[in-house]
């Protein structure tokens, strides 16, 4: 059994074992009190004031108590993150890395941005953590790139890929969790489809070109083409403008 679980975890992709690595010890860090969920929470002030940057990332890693719900998140990043950087990203980790880097910076700019306006900033305020809304967001992405796949929920009903995103938030509010932490990664990862995927088959330009310098990171990282049998995301036309 052990070495089932240890050829699994070898065979992820880069960024997901990466990810998924730092979310479970951080969880469990704190589980064990050995990291306090203090020092990793997202903080303008203590970020402005006094240059804790660090919160702006270790936020994405601490997914609360080990429970149902964080047995149900590490699935989703796991299952999604790996098969978004496997299928959709193969060959391009520097452009999968920099869809999690958008995702991460408008999740954010939402939160603070939610928390200056009247009336909606206490909501925002609570927003402390955003792993759950990161891991929500690629798997608002997958569902987009792959609509058509049939899913089943629990063995209860089938349903095509394209609503998977409804059906967890519909199951997170059935449950009696916050539904706020879906929504905004139902947001992150539409603005991220449509940029991405959508507007540049409208223009002919794509705005999230990823940085030569966050290329230049992954420079040594071996291309692999996908056939064109495996591709279940964007069309045609996406990938000529990539080229």
């Amino acid at each position: 059994m052990a070495q089932v679980v240890e050829e699994w975890y070898k065979q992820m992709p880069v960024i997901t074992r990466s990810y998924l690595t730092a979310a479970v010890l951080t969880t469990v860090g704190c589980s064990l009190e050995i990291i306090s969920p203090y020092n990793l929470y997202l903080n303008p002030r203590l970020i402005i004031n006094q240059f804790q940057i660090w919160r702006l990332i270790t936020n994405f890693l601490y997914f609360r108590k080990m429970d149902l719900d964080f047995l149900f998140h590490m699935f989703f990043l796991a299952r999604y993150c790996k098969l978004l950087e496997e299928n959709s990203f193969r060959g391009r980790t520097a452009d999968f890395f920099y869809m999690l880097l958008f995702g991460g910076t408008v999740l954010t700019s939402i939160v603070l941005v939610g928390g200056m306006i009247p009336y909606v900033s206490e909501s925002f305020a609570k927003i402390i953590f955003l792993s759950n809304s990161l891991t929500f967001m690629m798997v608002y992405v997958w569902s987009k790139r792959n609509p058509f796949i049939h899913m089943s929920f629990l063995g209860l009903f089938t349903f095509t890929a394209a609503y998977l995103p409804w059906v967890l938030l519909g199951f997170s509010v059935l449950v009696g969790a916050s539904a706020w932490a879906d929504l905004l990664g139902m947001v992150a990862g539409h603005a991220y489809y449509f940029l991405e995927d959508v507007y540049p088959r409208m223009s002919g330009r794509r705005p999230l070109k990823t940085p030569s310098f966050i290329k230049s990171l992954f420079a040594s990282e071996p291309v692999v083409v996908a056939r064109a049998a495996d591709v279940g995301f964007a069309g045609p036309p996406v990938d000529e403008i990539r080229r």
